[in-house]
């Protein structure tokens, strides 16, 4: 059969062991048809085949980003001030103030991205937006989406004063009176949320358009939103069924801790059987075990180690979640697990095993995102029991939430043990790479960069590097991006390497990452993105 797509005088690099390099590459009908050598490939193609010329640059299977929230942060950006670059409160400030002035219809002023890192309960406060925006309500996310923060109108308008309790599972921050801040952690924000005027699906389809459009830019060809509910995946319908997906979205269901087993199960098994299309599909079930260090919602064996101290408690209770989590795994669900204290990290282990020990093992590739703080003793138990860690490497870095917040609370001896990414594999575990998008940048050439030398790739090679003996080669960060990442998502029959009778989802780059310098990754455009041969993204400075 004439292949209707030829890929020539490429660097392929398959992923596939059996036929690891090619020089060129036919598809039909969207996916793999053959590969070989340039003028092999050229002898099939007809009269109507489209052909690329690669120019001899370095072609991958297309990335897939396994842990991502494309559509929140999607609509985000494109709707929202991103507060990402502000270092002072003079700046956000700044920000906010510009922002506000140019969407004057705007009933809410909405924004994200503030760094936790810097910006907190010691000095971000109802008063600080009331300054520049008093008159509207005005809502804005820290990066990581675990924190927010309110002016008095917002406070006004949902009702937040001092007779309203912490709901479970989150906080509302006081002055000394006892009158809320505005700074709201965890499911404080949900509370909020339920209170606060609904968006659109209008605004959520153009999200996911921006932000499948910055995906196919940086190289992504399959995505897993990490948590969704049915407004997501009505949403994601909606844009499959009009404009269409540029991105294979599987996703991972929210259980909540107020869930009985049987109506978590029987709700996320609806949404299994009623989203399952070839671009669309729900996989696994996903659980908050903890909260995040900046906040004080981290569960850690010990209590913090900072001046402060105290601890978090785990979000589920124990016996609750394996309960949870026998069910889920018998239900043949992948389960998802949002971990960062080495408790929370402990206790999900624990529970997966639970499942394990009823229902039998089966590659089920488990998942536990984050992993910030790893007890060395739970190192070698991924690797016993099939789960993978899925992991967000630009984290691992000399920067203030690393050594100003996460390296006082875990005290000397966790300290070694923040993001040991080089201790999983090398005790057998196999990881995917992931961004958290819009918690950091959705690039992955920044986010390798920063696996391999454990420094911000924005900093010289001479900055200190965090824990250096914890890198990763380019090889693992590629496997990351492909095809552990493909088993992640629980697409390695269709994608994930470039084989036969696959999708012929490619990305052609403008440097060959084996090639280079480490410290040049970041620096690395994609030149073109394919999706089942179509073309997705195209550099403006491509010609093939």
């Amino acid at each position: 059969m004439t292949p209707d797509l030829i890929v020539i005088n490429a660097n392929i690099r398959t992923m596939d062991p059996l036929k690891p390099q090619a020089e060129a590459l036919a598809s039909r009908g969207g996916r793999v048809a053959a590969l070989g050598t340039t003028s092999e490939i050229k002898a099939l193609a007809g009269k109507a085949t489209r052909v690329i010329d690669a120019g001899g640059r370095l072609v991958l299977p297309g990335f897939q980003d396994t842990h991502i929230h494309l559509q929140d942060s999607g609509t985000r950006h494109a709707l929202d001030v991103d507060l990402a670059g502000t270092r002072t409160i003079a700046e956000l400030q700044e920000a906010l103030g510009r922002f506000a002035a140019s969407k004057p219809e705007r009933d809410w002023v909405r924004g994200h991205g503030w760094y936790s890192g810097i910006f907190g309960e010691h000095n971000l406060t109802r008063e600080v937006l009331d300054a520049v925006v008093p008159d509207r309500p005005v809502l804005l996310f820290s990066s990581d989406y675990h924190s927010a923060v309110i002016n008095s109108k917002a406070c006004e308008r949902v009702g937040l004063d001092k007779a309203v309790a912490d709901p479970e599972n989150g906080r509302f921050a006081r002055d000394k009176s006892g009158r809320p801040t505005g700074m709201l952690h965890e499911l404080a924000i949900e509370w909020l949320r339920e209170r606060m005027p609904q968006t659109p699906d209008s605004d959520w389809e153009d999200g996911v358009r921006f932000g499948q459009a910055l995906a196919n830019r940086y190289g992504f060809t399959g995505i897993l939103d990490a948590q969704v509910t049915e407004r997501y995946l009505r949403v994601y319908r909606a844009v499959e069924q009009s404009t269409g997906l540029t991105v294979r979205v599987a996703s991972t269901a929210l259980v909540e801790p107020s869930d009985t087993v049987d109506g978590a199960l029987k709700r996320i098994e609806a949404l299994r059987r009623d989203f399952a299309s070839p671009m669309l599909k729900v996989h696994s079930a996903k659980f908050f075990i903890d909260g995040v260090l900046e906040n004080r919602t981290a569960a850690m064996i010990e209590d913090y180690h900072d001046e402060q101290g105290g601890n978090a408690p785990v979000m589920f209770g124990e016996n609750h979640l394996r309960e949870l989590f026998i069910a889920f795994d018998a239900a043949r669900f992948q389960i998802h697990c949002h971990v960062i204290g080495d408790k929370a990290v402990r206790v999900a282990l624990d529970a997966l095993e639970a499942a394990r020990d009823v229902n039998g093992a089966w590659p089920s590739l488990h998942q536990l995102a984050h992993v910030q703080c790893v007890d060395p003793d739970d190192i070698p138990r991924f690797a016993g029991l099939g789960v993978m860690p899925n992991i967000q490497p630009l984290w691992a870095c000399n920067e203030p939430s690393v050594t100003d917040v996460a390296v006082p609370i875990a005290g000397p001896r966790m300290a070694r043990w923040i993001y040991p990414f080089r201790s999983l594999i090398d005790a057998g575990a196999t990881c995917a790479l992931s961004s958290d998008w819009g918690v950091s940048t959705l690039n992955p050439f920044k986010i390798m960069q920063t696996a391999i030398t454990r420094q911000p790739p924005s900093k010289s090679r001479d900055y200190p590097a965090f824990l250096p003996e914890e890198r990763m080669t380019l090889d693992e960060c590629i496997k990351g991006y492909t095809v552990n990442a493909a088993a992640a998502a629980w697409r390695s029959a269709d994608t994930g390497s470039l084989e036969f009778g696959k999708h012929a989802d490619l990305i052609v780059l403008d440097q060959d990452l084996f090639a280079i310098d480490p410290y040049d990754i970041a620096a690395t455009q994609v030149m073109l993105t394919l999706l089942g041969g179509c073309e997705v993204y195209r550099h403006e400075g491509f010609a093939g």
